[in-house]
């Protein structure tokens, strides 16, 4: 990679990409790097925190701090993304600079954790002085788990405004007698945002008194998909089948989503298909298909697919619960070339959602409802089918044939 990217220079798309992602995240790099040129960081962060994984379990834990003042929020609140393009993603986190100071996970009490403790527990945005070690440098860093990063530098030390702490979350947070799971669960049903829920989450925010550790943040991000959405597929199981076989969509970042409800006990499945060229697939001669399942008792074993199959499976969940019905979910992604860089699970969750919120197509058969696949996805029905575990199973129930039609659709 490194070395085709010496030949192209960003003109030859010899990656294939229909962009150079390196030259997208230079053009919001330089923009920021002129309003840092001091070891002197103030401004208003969204709130937002980062606690890392490098070197577990010391890790490097910081806030995020852009170089402008107000409410910054829309720069760390992934769930008001949905519509935004790569670039204005990318443009929001080259500007949060991540601040960091080495801390063993177990040292909850370190200063230093406890300012981000706190910030990670602020219902809106906090003025900060941060006083730094070395300029900050690097590159924005993107990941398939969290949402891209800014350039970091080392903290000396931190001054912050005044905090004024969400009550609900500052309530579960003095409750050292509640465990963290079910501190979890009481925030979302209390309508805190996945997203905060999560930041508080990492910075050890909940739990038992001695058990309260830092997590890092790409842990910690799906650690809250994973226990709220098992809170809800148990709820949904008390309820009955939905009856009809539904078809979502919806399209964003040049993901494409299909999205298959069907009046089955709960079952749930996510096939992501990326494209050659694209963030998984680079070199990839053909398109590259991957899936993740669980019946009714749900799985026991990490997702192949990793953090994505959490977030979906939250959103999918909550749509059913809202409704007090259950169903078998079938998800279809589509990665295109459009998708030149990973932007984070959020993208998989708040699509769905997105996808969840817009009026479906309902269907009397299985048959039918497959065939709307055809229209949504480029990838022929056929494919799919040989990649499912849901399909393969309702297979062994039907002949194959039943499935595809004389056109081979």
């Amino acid at each position: 990679m490194k070395s085709l990217c010496v030949l192209c220079r960003g003109t030859k798309a010899l990656c294939g990409k229909n962009r150079c992602p390196v030259l997208v995240r230079a053009r919001y790099w330089n923009q920021t790097r002129s309003l840092i040129d001091s070891l002197e960081l103030n401004g208003s962060s969204p709130p937002g925190v980062f606690v890392g994984r490098y070197g577990y379990p010391k890790v490097f834990v910081g806030p995020l701090i852009p170089p402008i003042h107000g409410d910054t929020s829309l720069l760390d609140t992934p769930e008001l993304w949905v519509g935004k393009t790569i670039d204005d993603i990318v443009g929001f986190r080259s500007s949060l600079i991540r601040t960091k100071v080495p801390i063993k996970i177990e040292d909850t009490d370190n200063k230093i954790a406890e300012i981000v403790r706190d910030i990670s527990l602020a219902g809106s945005s906090i003025d900060l002085e941060a006083t730094l070690l070395k300029k900050p440098f690097g590159r924005v860093v993107f990941s398939d788990s969290v949402q891209p990063l800014g350039p970091s530098a080392p903290l000396k030390s931190l001054d912050l405004s005044t905090i004024k702490l969400d009550q609900k979350m500052e309530r579960r947070s003095a409750d050292t007698d509640l465990k963290a799971n079910p501190a979890v669960i009481e925030l979302y049903k209390d309508g805190i945002e996945i997203s905060r829920i999560e930041k508080s989450f990492s910075t050890g925010s909940y739990g038992l008194k001695r058990g309260r550790k830092l997590v890092p943040t790409r842990w910690a991000i799906t650690a809250v998909d994973d226990i709220i959405s098992k809170s809800l597929r148990e709820k949904i199981k008390e309820h009955p089948t939905i009856d009809e076989y539904r078809v979502y969509r919806t399209i964003g970042i040049d993901n494409r989503w299909f999205i298959l409800m069907m009046p089955l006990v709960w079952m749930y499945e996510l096939i992501e298909a990326w494209y050659p060229n694209t963030t998984w697939n680079l070199y990839g001669g053909e398109t590259a298909i991957y899936n993740s399942a669980e019946g009714y008792e749900g799985r026991k074993k990490y997702a192949e697919i990793g953090g994505c199959y959490y977030a979906a499976r939250l959103a999918v969940t909550e749509k059913l619960l809202s409704e007090r019905r259950q169903a078998a979910v079938l998800i279809l992604r589509e990665a295109h070339p459009g998708y030149i860089m990973p932007v984070g699970v959020w993208n998989v969750r708040e699509h769905v959602r997105d996808a969840l919120k817009k009026k479906y197509q309902s269907y009397d058969s299985l048959d039918s409802a497959l065939e709307e696949v055809m229209k949504v996805m480029d990838i022929p029905l056929l494919k799919w089918i040989e990649n499912s575990s849901i399909l393969g199973e309702l297979k062994r129930q039907r002949r194959l044939e039943e499935f595809i039609g004389d056109d081979g659709i």
